[in-house]
C-alpha cells in the first residue's frame, strides 16, 4: 500500500512531487534534469496521445517523424528563433569516444563534427528544411503533418512532468497558401487543444492570445490555453503558433500559385506535451492519491473478490464473469484482481491512491443477494448495486464522475478568477493565488515591471469575455481591455 501523502494544505509542491513518485508514475533519473516515466504513467500518456491523435486525423492531419539532430546552421536562419532558444539547447560536437589510460573514457578529439548539431528543442527548422523539397505548386498545399517526438531543453530546475529537461510531446507543422488559412489552422488546433482540456482531461481552460513577450520565438502570434492549478497557480496547457512566413523566407519555401506566380508559404505550429499529466494530477487529486478522469483511466474499473478460501473464489469468478464481459462489451476497461499475495484492503487502498475511478467489491454475501459494492473515487462514495444492468449502471456512473471532475474544476476556477482595479489591490489579491483580470496599457516595460515586481505574468488576452477599456493599473494610461494575470509554472 502507498505511504502517506504530505498533505496539500501544508506543502503542496512536496504533496505533488510525492503523488507522482508513489503513484508509479514516474522518478528521477541518474541523468540530471531528466525522468523515467513508470508504466502507469506511461498507460495515461498513451491514452492521452490516443485521443489527440484521433481529433488530429479527423481534422486531416498525417503523421510523420523528423530527425533528433538539427544543424547548428539552420536554427542561425531565423534570428529570433535561435535567440529564443540558444540557452537551452544541447550540442553535439564530437562522433566518439576512446579510451584514456589516465582518465578512463574521453571524447576523441579527431572525430569533430564538421558542423555541430543541436539535439531538438522543438523541429521547425529542420521541418521547414524539409518542406522546401516537398512543397512546389499550390496542389501541395496544404501540408498538415503532426509528429510524436522528445524533445530536450536543457532546463536548470526541474520538477516531473512540469520541466523537464526530456520531454514527450506533439508538434504539428503545416503549410498554407494564404495568411487567412493558416490563421485559421492555428485558431482550429487551438480549439482542438480545448476540447481535448475540457472533454478529456476535465480541465477548464481559457483561451487567449500571448503578449509579444510571451511569444513562441519565431510566431507572429502565438495562441493559448491556460488552466487554474489547485494552488491558484497557472499553467500553460497547449499552444497554437501563427508564423507567418518567417520560416519559409528563412528556408526559402516557395509555391507557384494559380495564377503561376510565385509565393511565400505561410506557416503555423503547435504542440502539446506530457506537461499534460501535471496539470492532470495537480487539477483533480487530493490527499487520498491520485484522481483520474474515466476517459483517461488506463483501467477503470477494478474489481476485488473477497474470498477466504480458493472454492469462494473460484464461485466469484463465475458470478462476476458476466459482468465483466458485459462491461468490456461496452468499452470499458475492467481490472479483475484475484491476485491471492495480497488481501482485499491492501488493493481498496492501492486502487484509491493510483486514481482508478470506480472500484467493486464483491463477497460472498453479495452473491446471495445479487449486489456487489461499488465506490467511486472522485467523492470515495460507496453504494451497494444489483448486479442486474450493472454494466449499464457502471456506464453512467464514469460519466457522471467525468462531468463531475470538470464541474469541481470550473468552480474552482470561477471561484478562483477576480477582476482588479488598482494595483495595490492587484498585489493583495495575487497572494491569494489564482486569475486575475486587469487593465494594462500594453506596453512592454509596464508588463516587465509588474512581472519583477509580483512574479506574476501576463497569461493571455482572453479571446472571449469583457473587452470593455479603462486605465491601466500601473500606469494610468488607456487600457484597451482586461488581461489574464496569475503567478504560473
Amino acid at each position: 500500500m502507498a505511504d502517506r501523502l504530505t498533505p496539500r494544505a501544508e506543502n503542496y509542491a512536496q504533496w505533488y512531487n510525492d503523488l507522482v513518485l508513489r503513484a508509479d508514475l514516474a522518478e528521477h533519473s541518474d541523468v540530471r534534469g531528466c525522468m523515467v516515466i513508470k508504466p502507469h504513467g506511461y498507460a495515461i500518456w498513451e491514452k492521452m496521445q490516443a485521443a489527440l491523435d484521433g481529433m488530429f486525423k479527423a481534422t486531416g492531419h498525417v503523421n510523420a517523424y523528423f530527425p533528433l539532430f538539427i544543424p547548428k546552421s539552420y536554427l542561425a536562419r531565423e534570428a529570433s528563433h535561435v535567440e529564443g532558444f540558444a540557452k537551452e539547447c544541447a550540442v553535439v560536437t564530437h562522433y566518439r569516444l576512446k579510451s584514456d589510460p589516465e582518465q578512463g573514457v574521453v571524447v576523441d578529439p579527431e572525430a569533430k563534427l564538421e558542423e555541430e548539431l543541436i539535439v531538438r528543442p522543438t523541429s521547425e527548422t529542420i521541418i521547414w528544411n524539409t518542406y522546401r523539397g516537398w512543397i512546389k505548386s499550390y496542389r501541395d498545399l496544404p501540408l498538415l503533418i503532426n509528429q510524436w517526438a522528445n524533445v530536450v531543453r536543457w532546463e536548470m530546475r526541474t520538477r516531473l512532468f512540469l520541466r523537464t529537461a526530456e520531454f514527450l510531446w506533439q508538434e504539428g507543422h503545416t503549410a498554407h497558401a494564404t495568411r487567412e488559412e493558416a490563421i485559421e489552422e492555428t485558431e482550429r488546433m487551438l480549439e482542438v487543444y480545448r476540447r481535448f482540456a475540457e472533454e478529456w482531461l476535465a480541465i477548464p481552460v481559457i483561451k487567449g492570445i500571448k503578449t509579444a513577450s510571451e511569444r513562441f520565438a519565431g510566431a507572429e502570434e502565438t495562441y493559448c490555453i491556460e488552466a487554474l492549478m489547485q494552488d491558484g497557480k497557472a499553467l500553460q496547457a497547449g499552444t497554437s503558433h501563427f508564423l507567418g512566413q518567417n520560416f519559409a523566407k528563412a528556408f526559402d519555401v516557395v509555391f507557384t500559385n494559380k495564377e503561376n506566380k510565385q509565393e511565400l508559404v505561410w506557416a503555423t505550429s503547435w504542440g502539446v506535451s506530457t506537461r499534460l499529466m501535471g496539470a492532470l494530477i495537480m487539477t483533480h487529486s487530493d490527499d487520498h492519491g491520485l484522481v483520474l478522469p474515466p476517459k483517461l483511466a488506463p483501467v477503470q474499473v477494478a474489481v476485488v473478490p473477497i474470498a477466504k478460501n480458493e472454492e469462494q473464489l473460484n464461485d466469484l469468478r463465475g458470478y462476476v464473469a458476466p459482468v465483466l464481459e458485459a462491461l468490456r462489451a461496452r468499452g470499458i476497461s475492467v481490472k479483475f484482481d484475484d491476485d491471492d499475495t495480497k488481501k482485499p484492503g491492501w488493493k481498496f487502498a492501492e486502487y484509491e491512491f493510483k486514481g482508478y475511478p470506480v472500484r467493486i467489491a464483491v463477497g460472498p454475501r453479495d452473491m446471495e443477494n445479487g449486489t456487489v459494492e461499488v465506490a467511486r473515487r472522485d467523492t470515495l462514495e460507496k453504494q451497494v448495486m444489483q448486479v442486474v444492468d450493472l454494466d449499464e449502471k457502471v456506464e453512467h456512473l464514469l460519466q457522471a464522475i467525468q462531468d463531475n471532475l470538470f464541474q469541481k474544476a470550473l468552480a474552482m476556477q470561477e471561484a478562483g478568477t477576480r477582476a482588479v482595479d488598482t494595483y495595490a489591490e492587484f498585489q493583495e489579491e495575487l497572494e491569494k493565488g489564482g486569475f486575475l483580470l486587469a487593465h494594462w496599457d500594453g506596453t512592454p516595460e509596464t508588463e516587465e515591471r509588474i512581472k519583477n515586481e509580483t512574479k506574476a505574468t501576463i497569461r493571455c488576452i482572453p479571446l472571449d469575455g469583457d473587452t470593455t477599456p479603462g486605465t491601466c493599473m500601473v500606469t494610468g494610461r488607456p487600457s484597451a481591455r482586461r488581461v489574464l494575470f496569475a503567478r504560473a509554472y
